[in-house]
């Protein structure tokens, strides 16, 4: 009997458990899977929520009644199952996640081979409808399923980003969020003499535990910061990360326990990888972009604007082959990477710059912060977002020298711009507001637009 699903979103599945998603939901998302996709193997693994094991379990009975073989690499991060799906050939990887949604949630993020991304215009539709339809072919041929193993090869991969000659001892609070980062980090912890990193973590809420005892992991909520902000002060430490539940964006913290904005560290990145190689591509959202297109085209490089969302970055950055992608929500994508996001090859670059630079994080972004001030995105919850996107689209009509539309709105003025788009999930717009080195400027738009909004 057809259903409607509501847990299929632009990019992924995400919904609360068990009404929105539940077994029986899942063994049909695998057998659309496998018909739409057409794989022969898939890689499977489960992050730390407590609904994940059984939900990857029905997932892949669902691609094994369908013929697939199932390789299961247990629990991970949602960057493992990309590294997996292309270092071990994989035809497809499904990555059983909702990432930093509340706990009574759970997901599923999907790629096909070589871990390139399925969204809704690229097959996502396709399987919901499928998935809604829940009548599927007899298969005569049962695939099976096997343990795969890649966690070394998986941290020899990180390693290969950094000059491990050029690192210097480091204190670095890490925030796991009691998410799956703090698994990762105990790898890198336990390294080989010859491969061993000279850091020294500080761990807090470091054990998974999908009860999440100390709130949803999710660093962008200003009140989820405090407790890594009190442990950098604490322990006078070089710097802090911390991440979401599945660790594919991680968040930075100065010596300060200042919090760095994503859009600064994307310049940060860029910087470090052209001037290894310059004339390459990266690519950005169209948020915040003034800092990143300076930097870019000051080392040599050309800056490529994307729209928002990490299939259109994945699909943009395939084209132009870049060597990074970034967006300032802390996504950060890397071509060697399969031109995926990862969330601990950042703060593994970052600790090389601040060794090889010799200047403490703050001051490698307190420039770029000084020269393009922003305001961060700014959610706003409202009834008709549509309608009141178009009135501040009037409001500054006629006095923009350019607009473009590749996401929402943008308007550039003089000496200051700003970005104006809807949410893909909920009744919200995200506000995005910077400036030519101008703070107040900065703040009184980002202040005039707020109430044009309310």
């Amino acid at each position: 009997m057809s259903r409607e699903l509501s847990c299929f979103k632009a990019y992924d599945v995400r919904g609360r458990i068990p009404d929105e998603l539940n077994t029986d939901i899942a063994y049909s998302i695998g057998r659309a899977y496998a018909q739409v996709v057409e794989p022969k193997k898939v890689v499977v693994g489960h992050d730390i929520r407590l609904t994940s094991e059984d939900i990857k379990q029905a997932l892949a009975q669902g691609l094994m009644d369908s013929g697939v073989d199932v390789y299961d690499i247990g629990q991970c991060g949602t960057e493992e199952i990309y590294f997996a799906t292309f270092y071990a050939d994989m035809d497809g990887g499904i990555a059983v996640t909702a990432s930093h949604n509340p706990k009574d949630y759970n997901g599923m993020k999907f790629v096909r081979e070589g871990s390139k991304p399925i969204s809704g215009d690229t097959g996502l539709l396709d399987i919901k409808h499928l998935a809604e339809q829940n009548t599927f072919p007899y298969v005569t041929k049962k695939g099976e399923c096997f343990s795969l193993n890649t966690a070394d090869a998986y941290v020899d991969h990180l390693l290969s980003y950094v000059d491990r000659s050029t690192l210097k001892p480091l204190k670095i609070v890490v925030n796991a969020g009691n998410g799956g980062a703090g698994a990762v980090i105990d790898r890198l912890e336990t390294l080989s003499v010859e491969k061993a990193l000279p850091f020294e973590f500080i761990k807090i809420h470091h054990e998974a535990d999908g009860n999440f005892p100390n709130g949803v992991p999710n660093p962008l909520l200003e009140e989820n910061r405090t407790v890594t902000i009190s442990a950098v002060k604490e322990h006078d430490a070089d710097l802090g990360v911390a991440w979401d539940g599945d660790f594919d964006r991680c968040f930075f913290f100065d010596e300060n326990g200042n919090f760095i904005e994503g859009y600064y560290v994307v310049g940060l990145l860029a910087e470090a990888f052209l001037s290894k190689n310059s004339d390459e591509k990266v690519v950005h959202d169209p948020r915040l972009t003034w800092n990143t297109i300076d930097i870019v085209e000051a080392n040599g490089g050309s800056a490529v604007q994307s729209k928002t969302g990490h299939a259109f970055i994945k699909e943009r950055m395939r084209l132009e082959n870049a060597i990074y992608g970034g967006e300032m929500s802390a996504h950060h994508y890397f071509r060697d990477f399969a031109y995926c996001d990862s969330g601990m090859i950042p703060w593994l670059l970052v600790a090389q710059l601040i060794a090889t630079r010799g200047k403490p994080l703050s001051e490698l972004v307190k420039e770029r912060m000084r020269a393009y001030p922003c305001s961060g995105e700014i959610n706003s919850r409202i009834e008709n977002p549509a309608v009141a996107i178009a009135k501040v689209k009037e409001h500054f009509s006629g006095r923009e020298i350019d607009q473009d539309e590749t996401d929402g709105v943008s308007m550039v003025f003089d000496d200051w711009r700003f970005n104006l788009r809807m949410s893909n999930t909920e009744p919200v717009v995200r506000l995005n507001v910077e400036s030519r080195g101008d703070q107040a400027l900065m703040n009184n738009k980002t202040a005039e637009i707020l109430a044009l909004l309310a």
